[in-house]
């Protein structure tokens, strides 16, 4: 009997993620006035039948003038889509929206282990272990090659960021900005071989069904089918479909208008599986969204991932799992393990003394590597925060691979 396994990614209008989003958009609006500012922010969303609120509530030390906390969540929600109080919320309206503001600034206890740029002296913003991990399980398709990462895990992203890119340019106007999707990879001889089932949620607009004379089932197959011919088979590549697939598009039958924030609440930070490995490997169990990277929950997390691709990227294993522990004030971990699940080339002793010397886990060393005092994190909110394209003004650096760190662990 082939084995399974399922990977989830949700929207960006999923109200978790609308939390993420305007979480990260603050960190980004304080490294903008302070490269060196600390930033632990969550957000909370809810709709209600006669309006919606927004809530702020968090930690901010920063040289400079606060940026704009409401207006920033206001605008960040409103480009996601929710201008329209009959889909979820309508984050431009005073009368409609509420933002709530309750941020105050760094507890001093923290602050006096975490601040400066020495990586000898400045220690992690909190203590606690990390997770990171490659594999070569993307590196058999010509679309996903790079990426080291999960198969049912990259797909399902591909899916719901393909669901952002329709809503957000209006080629389906029907389409809401709430969704998620799930893919169930099926392996043989521990390799994945094909996809078995797709799940789609997408909101759409509760006028749906008038064209089809209010036949709810007529509108469930219109939206069947416009999700399979643009949402999964645009995102998941044929030679993963081609053995046949079962899609189940709004399982319960439905999903109108008002979504969003009115059918969920949504917090920042709930979506740590979705943003990470779906599920493919361990997780520290900390958020990555709204902290800046003195908080290695978020920084150290990006650098094992970045030195567990690297080990795969160098052919010396084909899984591998890098952990990494801190206690709260110290700038050594106390602790790095790589697991490579029997697939090292090199013993996972050699391994993780090679990984030690090729990378620097202190956290003033990893923001320097990875270049994350910028304002680069709106960008990881959604669609995952790995297996993404690097760019040339520091989105996701820690997916770049470099060639003198892989001679270093081969040598």
């Amino acid at each position: 009997m082939a084995a399974m396994f399922t990977s989830e990614s949700v929207a960006s209008g999923h109200p978790d993620k609308i939390c993420d989003s305007i979480s990260d958009a603050i960190v980004d609006a304080c490294l903008t006035v302070d490269p060196n500012a600390r930033v632990a922010v969550e957000t909370l969303v809810k709709g209600r039948a006669d309006g919606s609120v927004i809530i702020l509530a968090g930690e901010v030390s920063l040289d400079g003038d606060a940026p704009d906390y409401e207006a920033i969540a206001r605008q960040t929600a409103a480009d996601i889509g929710y201008n329209d109080h009959a889909i979820g919320m309508d984050a431009t309206s005073i009368e409609l929206c509420d933002v709530q503001l309750h941020i105050t600034t760094q507890s001093p206890q923290i602050s006096q282990g975490v601040d400066g740029d020495d990586p000898d002296s400045q220690g992690a913003g909190d203590q606690g272990m990390m997770f990171g991990y490659a594999c070569t399980e993307t590196e058999q398709d010509d679309e996903l090659r790079g990426r080291y990462f999960p198969v049912a895990a990259a797909l399902a992203q591909r899916i719901t960021r393909r669901l952002d890119i329709i809503q957000r340019s209006g080629e389906i106007p029907w389409m809401r900005p709430d969704g998620k999707s799930m893919v169930t990879v099926e392996y043989e001889d521990g390799a994945p071989n094909c996809v078995r089932t797709v799940v789609v949620a997408v909101q759409h607009d509760a006028a749906l069904k008038e064209r089809f004379d209010d036949s709810e089932e007529a509108e469930r197959e219109f939206v069947t089918a416009q999700v399979r011919e643009h949402v999964v088979e645009h995102a998941i590549p044929a030679r993963w479909l081609q053995h046949g697939y079962r899609l189940v598009v709004n399982g319960t039958g439905r999903f109108a208008d008002p979504g969003g924030p009115y059918s969920d609440a949504g917090i920042t930070g709930r979506k740590i599986v979705v943003d990470a490995y779906g599920g493919m490997c361990r997780h520290g169990g900390g958020a990555f969204s709204g902290k800046d990277a003195s908080k290695v929950d978020r920084s150290a997390a990006y650098c094992a991932r970045w030195a567990a691709k690297h080990v795969v990227a160098a052919g010396l294993a084909e899984h591998c799992e890098i952990q990494v522990a801190y206690v709260i004030g110290e700038a050594n971990p106390i602790s790095l393990r790589v697991d490579t699940f029997g697939t090292g080339k090199l013993s996972d002793i050699e391994l993780e003394a090679r990984v030690s010397e090729v990378f620097d886990f202190r956290p003033a060393a990893i923001v320097a590597d990875l270049g994350l005092k910028r304002p680069i994190f709106l960008a990881t909110a959604t669609g995952g925060h790995f297996a993404r394209h690097p760019t040339d003004d520091g989105h996701f650096s820690w997916e770049r691979i470099h060639d003198e760190r892989i001679d270093a662990l081969l040598s």
